[in-house]
């Protein structure tokens, strides 16, 4: 037989029970980003009105992205990102020394690089350090390909097969 106290106390018990509820759905929501952040992760591009040779810087997450379309008389790397036919560099603009912003030089010799004023650093036309102290090749953030337009903070196969090949640093 159930007493009035039984009764009390289940009913405590259940009001205990939904204000466990609502403060574990109140912390996990305080957990998770919120939408403005989420929205910032992912920048889509366009890459169709690009240009050869010209440097074309994005942001992405507070870092420069920079996309160059690669002249066809360049040689292919696996560093490359072919879409519709015309090959692309897409890479973090900091130089993996000590995170400065390198330069393009377009008509170096005939030969365009990046060049970081900091130490001296330099890169190839494929973002891969020729010269000074940078210790590995600037990175290549996290893509993916939709059609001619490029989404960056989403790994996509192409992402996916680089850093499988070790051509980049996962960000």
């Amino acid at each position: 037989m159930s007493t009035r106290r039984d009764f009390m106390g289940m009913a405590l018990g259940g009001f205990t029970a939904l204000g466990g509820i609502g403060a574990l759905y109140a912390m996990k929501r305080s957990w998770d980003p919120l939408p403005s952040v989420k929205s910032a992760g992912f920048t889509t591009i366009d890459l169709s009105a690009a240009a050869e040779n010209v440097l074309n810087v994005e942001k992405w997450r507070g870092k420069p992205i920079f996309i160059l379309k690669l002249a066809s008389n360049v040689p292919s790397n696996p560093r490359q990102i072919v879409v519709g036919g015309s090959k692309y560099l897409v890479v973090i603009g900091l130089c993996t020394h000590l995170g400065c912003i390198p330069s393009f030089d377009a008509n170096a010799e005939k030969n365009s690089k990046f060049k970081c004023a900091c130490h001296g650093g330099e890169y190839d036309i494929n973002a891969v350090e020729t010269f000074g102290p940078p210790p590995r090749p600037l990175d290549i953030p996290p893509f993916k390909l939709n059609g001619t337009s490029l989404v960056l903070g989403e790994e996509g196969s192409e992402y996916k097969k680089m850093l499988a090949d070790g051509l980049t640093l996962k960000v």
